[in-house]
């Protein structure tokens, strides 16, 4: 990146756009908004809170086209083996071309078809003959936030007949035995999503409720009909003793973070009907044709990456807020912070050379009436500057008198918070005083429905894959996140033996404190 022409001449353009305040980008521009946003069917892209200007907007289309972003776009689509450092493509955007699938995708949408079939017809059944009532997903990281974040984003269109659909992430199994309490072996199905059918967290998870549907099944193959299985390892799956018939498929080109597209998404798909399920297929395929064939200028996942680099790494924005101003996109910042921060979280370069310059952000958010009370604070009078996307919806889902209300009351503070955050506030009170001149996005959408989500997650990718070509980074693998769990299993081998030999000191000094207490309690 630092060695493009662009990059050059956008340095220059630094010192006087720190200077310059951003409520008077408005001030000597009145068509600013015109100007600055993008549309396509469905959703308008506002950056015109930037800092930004028609000179280094140019510069930034500039940069992206120097470090060959339509190449990388087109290698991405066609299958190019582009995450280097495992030798995988990364065509996660193929689970959703529902005008031509790949056969076999289009086999387990099929597969997903008939289990979704049974569940809503009431032929999914359990060990005693009753019908599957409910159904908890087993998953950690993209197994679960991306399946968790559209279910509960989407509950509202659940269908009557879908089952109730639960998750279970954690490895401490709170999650698992508060569920295990409210509901009946006879009447629940575990979906079991793993990508290697090997993570230590989710299959001691499945292992628990398997005891748990076995002590009332009483056999083995009574208790196997209550399992289904989506992973890429076909032999660990048939080994754990899945049933073929509830065994569902992916492949290595498919990234954990990105699995919600692949039948990963089978909770997604039971809880809307497989038609709904297609309908955010559909959505995140618009978004895919979007940026694979609209022009930098009007792109709006190139130009929200884009943006990205200039606040990051030009003028100096090290965080990101999230805020969806809709209560149903609760769970979107925490999907947002694993997207982006294990993707692009990197200081290494594709070719093994050290980054010279910051990559990822650190991202976070919340809904915006409910950060408006807790982090807006630190927005509008800290210290930090940060960067914000704001994110709306046109439609009132509820259409009555009394939801208009509030949905005007919530358009209004969404506009008000971006405004306030821009312009600031003079006062002789320094109490009172608010600087403003921090930069926000806003996306606005027609409303929350599956197609317009399924497009407001493929934005994000493809944002975030914008910006792992400027940075030079593969922001496929996460080598990071192995190596906890590698040390955590060493770890488990010193706490079966209660010996901390080889271990640093405070490892070392909680776990004896933990035995210690143990043996308090004991006595």
């Amino acid at each position: 990146m630092i060695h493009t022409q662009a990059y050059a001449k956008l340095t220059q353009h630094i010192e006087p756009t720190q200077n310059k305040h951003l409520k008077c980008f408005f001030d000597t521009d009145q068509n600013r908004f015109e100007e600055f946003h993008a549309r396509m069917p469905g959703l308008l892209f506002d950056y015109s809170k930037q800092k930004i200007d028609q000179p280094i907007l140019e510069l930034l289309i500039e940069l992206a086209k120097e470090s060959e972003l339509n190449e990388w776009i087109e290698k991405q689509y066609s299958g190019e083996a582009i995450n280097i450092t495992e030798g995988r493509a990364a065509l996660h955007t193929a689970l959703r071309n529902i005008e031509n699938p790949m056969p076999q995708v289009a086999e387990q949408w099929e597969k997903m078809q008939h289990i979704v079939d049974c569940a809503h017809s009431g032929q999914l059944r359990g060990f005693s003959g009753k019908p599957i009532t409910d159904v908890i997903n087993i998953g950690v990281g993209g197994s679960d936030l991306g399946p968790l974040m559209i279910t509960r984003a989407l509950e509202g269109d659940k269908l009557p007949t879908a089952p109730g659909i639960h998750f279970v992430s954690t490895l401490d199994a709170h999650q698992l035995q508060e569920l295990l309490n409210e509901l009946e072996p006879e009447t629940t199905v575990f979906i079991i999503a793993s990508k290697s059918f090997t993570t230590i967290d989710t299959l001691s998870l499945a292992e628990t409720s398997k005891k748990w549907i076995q002590s009332a099944a009483k056999t083995e193959n009574a208790t196997m009909h209550h399992f289904i299985a989506a992973s890429t390892n076909v032999p660990k799956m048939t080994e754990w003793g899945i049933l073929p018939k509830f065994q569902l498929h992916f492949w290595d080109w498919v990234g954990g973070r990105f699995s919600l597209w692949s039948s990963i998404g089978l909770s997604i798909a039971l809880h809307l009907g497989m038609q709904g399920y297609k309908d955010m297929l559909a959505g995140a395929y618009a978004m895919d044709q979007h940026y694979k064939n609209t022009p930098f200028a009007q792109n709006i996942p190139v130009l929200l990456g884009l943006i990205g680099v200039w606040n990051t790494n030009f003028l100096d924005r090290a965080a990101q807020a999230i805020l969806p101003y809709d209560s149903r996109l609760k769970y979107f910042s925490s999907y947002l912070e694993q997207l982006e921060m294990e993707s692009n979280g990197k200081r290494t370069k594709r070719d093994g050379t050290t980054v010279e310059y910051r990559t990822c952000p650190i991202l976070w958010g919340e809904v915006g009436p409910n950060a408006q009370h807790a982090f807006y604070q630190l927005m509008h009078q800290g210290t930090e500057k940060v960067m914000a996307d704001f994110i709306l919806f046109k439609e009132d889902s509820m259409q009555n008198e009394r939801s208009a209300y509030h949905h005007n009351l919530n358009i209004a503070n969404c506009l008000a918070q971006s405004r306030a955050l821009m312009i600031g506030q003079t006062s002789d009170n320094p109490h009172q005083f608010y600087p403003g001149d921090q930069v926000s996005n806003t996306l606005l959408m027609d409303k929350l429905d599956a197609y317009h989500l399924g497009m407001l997650v493929a934005l994000y990718e493809h944002k975030v894959f914008t910006e792992s070509v400027i940075w030079k980074i593969n922001p496929f693998d996460q080598w990071g996140v192995e190596l906890g769990k590698r040390l955590a299993m060493g770890i488990l081998d010193n706490i079966q033996t209660q010996n901390v030999t080889g271990l640093d000191s405070s490892t070392a000094g909680i776990l004896n404190a933990i035995w210690n207490k143990t043996v308090e309690q004991d006595k």
